[in-house]
């Protein structure tokens, strides 16, 4: 809580304070962490894959978005899972932090809303990101955007 006091004279009043993404803290991550949805139909998969393309992070400068989120289908369940995720999945480095499970989060909400998917646990869905640190690029815009993925599932390092 911050303290606001704008008189010496008056008590001071609690304010719940606002978390920026300079306040963004790192997370102490487990797979259990993940967050499984359900497919409202059979084919949503792929629906869902293709959507995830186009929902991310905006670069200011060109028309190049950084896809945040992916699916991932592991033993028959589904989960929408932070790119960062992914890496710590695979036991590489990533820096995790609160805000990129707020915008995951955010994401799953879209979906759900959408009705591509039930997130299975609700309250998982608690900590949400602002819309406005997302970019959401229609299906019909995606050919003027670079769609970039920082991580690729199913891709193998080369071997030499």
């Amino acid at each position: 809580m911050a303290i606001l006091t704008t008189n010496p004279e008056t008590p001071a009043v609690e304010m719940p304070s606002v978390q920026s993404a300079a306040e963004d803290r790192p997370v102490e991550w487990t797979p259990a962490m993940m967050l499984e949805v359900n497919l409202r139909e059979p084919d949503d998969f792929l629906k869902v894959r293709e959507t995830l393309t186009r929902i991310g992070v905006a670069s200011r400068r060109e028309n190049k978005l950084f896809q945040s989120c992916h699916i991932l289908h592991k033993q028959g369940r589904y989960f929408i899972v932070h790119f960062k995720e992914l890496f710590l999945l695979d036991g590489k480095p990533s820096n995790l932090m609160e805000n990129d499970l707020g915008r995951r989060n955010t994401i799953v909400t879209l979906l759900s809303d959408w009705g591509l998917v039930e997130p299975v646990n609700q309250e998982q869905l608690s900590n949400t990101a602002p819309l406005r640190q997302i970019k959401i690029i229609s299906y019909r815009d995606k050919d003027n955007w670079d769609l970039c993925a920082k991580y690729n599932i199913g891709a193998s390092a080369r071997r030499s």
